[in-house]
């Protein structure tokens, strides 16, 4: 019988982890320097870059989509492998993922303090960059899904699902409340007017929560948590359920 050899991608996974806490600390930076606002407001007066308004979306978008989103992709992409017992789909897809996430943070992290918003509450960053991130989430799901078809592990752990969970639904929930129609390089309008623009916002806000925030950090923890503990976990099918060792 021939023996098959392969090797986990954990390149991947340590770029992602660095990036998480390079960003986390800048983001949680920013967050000290808002704070400091509050005990002396004129602490950045006459700076348009540096006001209270502009910081605070950076902040936000720093600390949830550069560090929290770095998180996500580190611990996806090391459970997932061996969760599956296979290496990633495709390194080519890692790299983009890796540096196209990068690439949107820097993006957005000149555009913010520069004035360019869409003024939505977790959604600000303007049309070019929406795009990008919509075509880098898709190689994440690309690269996720094709792993699931090539996998050596017949079942599926439950991990898996909140992690497949979470691909479909971010996408829906970003694609939708993105749709805007660009009257400039950096300045676009929504494509919804009114009580139907503040409805999908808020849609997509309450659900980015959920999806991004909440989700494949459960997910995580199905796998981190009893690995850890050394216990008994819970292989999920569609059809069945089985005990098995990760």
């Amino acid at each position: 019988m021939e023996v098959q050899q392969f090797s986990y991608d954990n390149q991947i996974v340590k770029k992602f982890i660095y990036a998480t806490l390079f960003w986390g600390i800048i983001g949680m930076l920013v967050g000290l320097l808002l704070a400091l606002m509050f005990l002396f407001p004129n602490i950045t007066d006459g700076i348009s870059w540096l006001s209270f308004g502009r910081l605070r979306p950076l902040h936000t978008n720093a600390v949830i989509f550069a560090f929290v989103g770095n998180a996500i992709f580190a611990g996806v992409y090391y459970s997932t492998q061996r969760l599956l017992k296979a290496r990633m789909f495709s390194d080519f897809l890692s790299k983009l993922n890796f540096w196209g996430w990068q690439a949107i943070i820097v993006s957005a992290a000149i555009t913010l303090p520069l004035g360019y918003t869409t003024s939505k509450e977790y959604a600000e960053l303007e049309w070019p960059i929406d795009i990008a991130i919509a075509v880098i989430w898709v190689a994440f799901g690309w690269n996720l899904i094709g792993t699931m078809i090539k996998r050596r592990q017949r079942h599926l752990y439950v991990a898996i699902w909140f992690y497949l969970a979470t691909f479909v639904t971010v996408a829906v929930l970003h694609i939708f409340n993105s749709l805007e129609l660009p009257i400039s390089a950096l300045k676009s309008y929504s494509v919804y007017a009114g009580v139907q623009d503040a409805l999908v916002q808020w849609w997509y806000g309450h659900n980015a929560v959920a999806f991004f925030l909440t989700t494949p950090f459960l997910g995580l923890m199905y796998y981190f948590v009893p690995k850890a503990a050394n216990r008994l976990t819970i292989y999920c099918t569609p059809l069945y359920r089985i005990g098995h060792k990760i």
